[in-house]
């Protein structure tokens, strides 16, 4: 085989890879990409000003995994929403109204819920405050 035959099948290869790569990204999931991004952009400071609230607070939530139920465990009395977020499917995400008791706490059932990594994100009112919490947990 001559330089010339090498040179040819070298472009086919490179040709076929190009192809395969756009059918590739085709057929990928558009999951990533928030539809509310410019939204969210117009309204960045009142989510910032929450996050920062939890700090000032020290009124971060405690939660963890027991007895097949997610238990959050909030500082003071608590309503607003939990929002379970997959990450790799959008069509999996949950909201869940929360309201603590005198307990100051919230449970949520695990089964129904995929395992994997998930995304909680808390919105709530505390004493008049808003606060925004979020944290990642994974789900066995």
């Amino acid at each position: 085989m001559n330089w010339g035959k090498g040179i040819i099948a070298g472009m086919i290869l490179f040709m076929l890879f190009i192809l395969t790569m756009c059918v590739y990204m085709f057929m990928a999931p558009v999951d990533d990409y928030d539809h509310e991004y410019y939204e969210k952009g117009l309204t960045f400071n009142q989510y910032y000003n929450k996050e920062k609230q939890v700090i000032k607070d020290n009124a971060r939530p405690v939660v963890s995994v027991s007895g097949g139920n997610i238990r959050v465990v909030f500082t003071r009395p608590a309503k607003g929403s939990l929002k379970l977020q997959r990450p790799s499917d959008n069509q999996l995400d949950k909201v869940y109204q929360l309201s603590t008791g005198a307990a100051n706490e919230f449970e949520v059932p695990v089964e129904g819920i995929t395992k994997g990594q998930w995304i909680l994100i808390f919105n709530w009112t505390s004493n008049n405050k808003e606060y925004l919490y979020q944290q990642e947990m994974f789900i066995k």
